[in-house]
C-alpha cells in the first residue's frame, strides 16, 4: 500500500503532498523534512530506495523517489509494494503531467494544484494503485476537461442573459 506522495522542490518546499493514513500536520511537517533531508543528499549515482525510519514507519516502510530537474517525486510505500513497481508508477505519473502540461515545471504544481491531484487520483486512489495506462489516464484527463468545459460555457451564457434582461 502506498502511504505518501510527496513532491517537493530542491529547497524542501512541499509542491504536492498526498498521505493516505490520518497523521497530524506537525508529523506531516516533520515526516517532510525528515524525508529532504534524506533524499537531498544523495548522490545521484546512489539507488532510489531508501528503507523508513522510526518516525516515517520503520523498517516495514520504503521511501522510493526520482529527481527531475528541481523537483523530487517521493512515494512512500510499505513492504507489499515493489520498488521497481513503484518506480514505474512515479515515472507513469511524471509522463500524466508531461502530457497535461507539456513539460511540467514546479509552476505548473504551484498553479494548477487541483489537476494535479486530479491525475494523482487517477492513478492512486486510498493508497492503491489504480490505473497504469497512460492512454488510460489521458482519455480520463481529456473527459473531466470536456465536461467541465461546458459548464462555464453556460455560467457565461447565464450571466450574458441576465445583462440583456436588465438592459432591456
Amino acid at each position: 500500500m502506498i502511504k505518501a506522495v510527496l513532491i517537493f522542490n530542491q529547497l524542501g518546499k512541499p509542491r504536492l503532498v498526498k498521505f493516505y493514513e490520518p497523521i497530524s500536520t506537525p508529523a506531516q511537517q516533520e515526516i517532510l523534512r525528515e524525508i529532504h533531508s534524506l533524499v537531498a543528499k544523495r548522490a545521484d549515482t546512489l539507488c532510489n530506495f531508501l528503507e523508513g525510519t522510526r518516525s516515517i514507519g520503520g523498517t516495514d516502510t520504503r521511501i522510493v523517489y526520482r529527481h527531475y530537474a528541481t523537483l523530487y517525486f517521493v512515494f512512500v510505500a510499505d513492504r507489499s509494494e515493489s520498488e521497481l513497481g513503484v518506480l514505474d508508477l512515479i515515472q507513469l505519473f511524471v509522463e500524466s503531467l508531461d502530457k497535461v502540461f507539456e513539460n511540467v515545471c514546479e509552476l505548473d504544481l504551484i498553479f494548477h494544484f487541483d489537476e494535479v491531484h486530479y491525475i494523482l487520483a487517477e492513478v492512486v486512489s486510498a493508497g492503491m494503485v489504480i490505473e497504469t495506462s497512460l492512454s488510460e489516464i489521458g482519455r480520463a484527463i481529456d473527459e473531466a476537461k470536456r465536461q467541465a468545459k461546458p459548464e462555464s460555457d453556460h455560467a457565461r451564457m447565464g450571466l450574458s442573459s441576465l445583462r440583456r434582461g436588465f438592459v432591456q
